[in-house]
């Protein structure tokens, strides 16, 4: 017999009830059993960042985090971030124009770093950005346009 635990996890604002093996990754209860399939699965070790959520408002590894140990914090995924019209948001769309995108399988991860990061630092600099990036792997774009973008985003947010 499996033992289950019952929690409560607040997920984008939203309140779940979930019963769950006490050994469940927050991941997997994220994808599988909220449907927030924007949080990536990509080593399962907490070393890409693909995984990468905030939790009370600091960047976290969904993956190394077990769905018991969120209860009672604030979780926010990459969907959180839709714009309150459904479109993209400043950071989104930096990421667009600035094309620190390509194949977008650590998008998600990237843009939950950069919005934890700039939420505390919002005065941080390019070498202090790169310096955080450097916490998730991509394999496209070779890190440049990514600095770019979350550089021009915090740049915008500060001169409005």
């Amino acid at each position: 017999m499996t033992d289950v635990q019952l929690i409560e996890l607040t997920v984008n604002g939203e309140k779940h009830d979930l019963a769950i093996e006490p050994r469940r990754l927050l991941v997997d209860v994220l994808r599988h059993d909220l449907g927030l399939t924007g949080t990536h699965v990509g080593c399962e070790h907490g070393i890409c960042g693909a995984c990468t959520i905030l939790v009370d408002g600091a960047p976290a590894r969904a993956c190394l985090m077990f769905a018991a140990q969120a209860e009672d914090c604030d979780i926010r995924t990459v969907e959180s971030l839709a714009a309150p019209d459904g479109g993209l948001t400043d950071l989104q769309r930096s990421f667009t124009e600035h094309h620190g995108l390509q194949c977008g399988f650590c998008t998600p991860g990237f843009l939950m770093l950069a919005e934890g990061y700039l939420a505390e630092r919002p005065d941080a600099s390019k070498e202090e950005i790169r310096e955080v990036v450097a916490s998730n792997l991509c394999r496209c774009t070779g890190y440049q346009t990514i600095v770019e973008a979350i550089d021009s985003c915090a740049t915008a947010r500060r001169s409005s």
